[in-house]
């Protein structure tokens, strides 16, 4: 179910801070959105991006192909996890996990990151990525073990940072409300 107050909330840094790249991010996850063509196909057109996960699932590339063409007809950033040549292949960015860039290193486009803690911050900050997924910001099902940040250790790591930070995990329409310094935010089951 689309949480339409995390949608508004995307609207509006899109008009409040102009950025290179778009405020809201669904993360595929192979367990927990098995299919994600169909949330694809409703993220609104313009505002939205989708880091393709899904690692060991048969049919990646595939997933990949079909994903690739509906977020060009949709004007989706897209980006893939941690496999530099298939974001190749599809023209897509690439996400480095914890801010280590896997080889070969991409030529170009957009590079996304996800970090855990000031360490790994700063570690996608110099391998280049241009936005980086802060997480876990609140209590979330993906990462049920995580210890979540909370508001005021998202907000501390996220304002140290030499990069634009994303917020991720827990993240719906309310809770990003109370991370000022997000300027994006990426969900599973709030956009999907």
């Amino acid at each position: 179910m689309v949480d339409a107050a995390l949608i508004a909330w995307g609207r509006a840094v899109a008009v409040r801070r102009p950025c290179p790249f778009p405020p809201l991010w669904l993360f595929t996850d192979a367990v927990r959105l098995k299919d994600p063509r169909p949330a694809v196909a409703r993220l609104p057109k313009g505002l939205a991006g989708v880091v393709l996960r899904h690692d060991a699932a048969p049919g990646r590339r595939a997933l990949g192909r079909d994903l690739a063409r509906l977020c060009r007809a949709r004007r989706l950033a897209l980006v893939v996890a941690g496999d530099p040549r298939l974001a190749a292949a599809l023209g897509a960015g690439l996400h480095i996990r914890r801010g280590r860039l896997p080889l070969p290193r991409p030529r170009s486009g957009l590079v996304t990151a996800s970090a855990h803690g000031r360490a790994e911050l700063v570690r996608a900050a110099r391998a280049g990525a241009d936005l980086v997924f802060l997480g876990p910001a609140f209590a979330t099902a993906s990462h049920p073990a995580a210890r979540p940040l909370g508001a005021a250790g998202w907000n501390r790591l996220a304002r140290s940072a030499r990069v634009p930070v994303a917020a991720l995990g827990g993240i719906t329409g309310r809770a990003v409300r109370a991370l000022p310094a997000a300027t994006a935010a990426g969900a599973i089951g709030a956009l999907a």
